[in-house]
């Protein structure tokens, strides 16, 4: 898949992010950065900040509060658990969700903000980060996260026909499109279940260069160390494997959809 860039409408358009935006951030012992990330986020113009601390051991709740953030908590542990958790009881107006980490590695500067906005004012139903485009920013991914996003994008494309470029975890979706999407997993699967579900939607899917930063505080659970970085691969392929029987499955017997539509004029998020 080549990134797109979309142009906007008209003239100036704000160097901030889509109206309405929440922010969802798993953390897990991200005390030494969960602030910061909060703080920029606010600042990009979220409509607010939730913060799912997953188990934390440090003050990660605490310094997520005192910077602005209203955090939920999930006992069960799991990158798709904590992200499941920060979907509950979802404001009527917020017609987006932006998904990113609390280690402080995914930003947007605010000329990325202006392509993210654009995007999404153009018809997108899930903009996705893509750390690999930009030669600085692919040199600070780990071996193991670009063996990773080589394997899932190679049998993706295998499987569902689309090229993706990256498997990261800045994402903005639509959040009626996360409805229609029914996610099962809660662990590592969690957003290669995301994207392989939104091409089986049909959904409007685009990705956009972004500058991946170094996390400013402590290991990586999933990179930082032998053990972590052979556990999450595995679960990861494991969950694609699901996920290509799965869709395999209903190729073979395939069943009446409805495509996916976006509400029309006004968002209305079912209570």
């Amino acid at each position: 898949m080549q990134t797109t860039r979309l142009p906007a409408d008209s003239g100036v358009v704000p160097s901030r992010l889509p109206d309405g935006v929440v922010v969802v951030m798993p953390a897990l012992d991200e005390a030494g950065a969960v602030a910061v990330s909060v703080r920029q986020w606010l600042d990009a113009g979220a409509a607010r900040v939730r913060v799912v601390d997953n188990g934390s051991r440090d003050d990660t709740s605490e310094r997520a509060r005192a910077a602005g953030a209203e955090v939920l908590h999930e006992p069960r542990r799991g990158y798709g658990a904590a992200a499941w958790r920060g979907l509950q009881g979802w404001p009527d107006d917020s017609p987006w969700v932006l998904f990113a980490s609390a280690d402080g590695s995914d930003r947007l500067s605010p000329s990325e903000c202006v392509d993210w906005r654009a995007a999404a004012d153009s018809g997108a139903d899930m903009v996705l980060g893509d750390r690999t485009s930009n030669k600085c920013s692919r040199s600070r991914l780990r071996p193991v996260q670009r063996l990773g996003n080589r394997l899932s994008c190679a049998v993706i494309r295998w499987g569902w026909g689309r090229r993706f470029a990256d498997m990261g975890s800045l994402r903005l979706v639509r959040r009626e499109a996360i409805d229609a999407m029914d996610l099962r997993d809660r662990g590592f699967g969690w957003n290669v279940e995301m994207q392989t579900r939104a091409i089986e939607l049909g959904l409007s899917i685009v990705e956009l260069p972004v500058e991946h930063r170094e996390r400013l505080s402590g290991e990586s659970k999933i990179s930082g160390n032998f053990r972590g970085s052979v556990h999450a691969g595995f679960a990861i392929l494991v969950s694609l494997a699901w996920f290509l029987a799965r869709h395999l499955a209903k190729r073979r017997n395939p069943m009446p959809t409805v495509p996916f539509r976006r509400a029309d004029p006004l968002f209305q998020h079912p209570r």
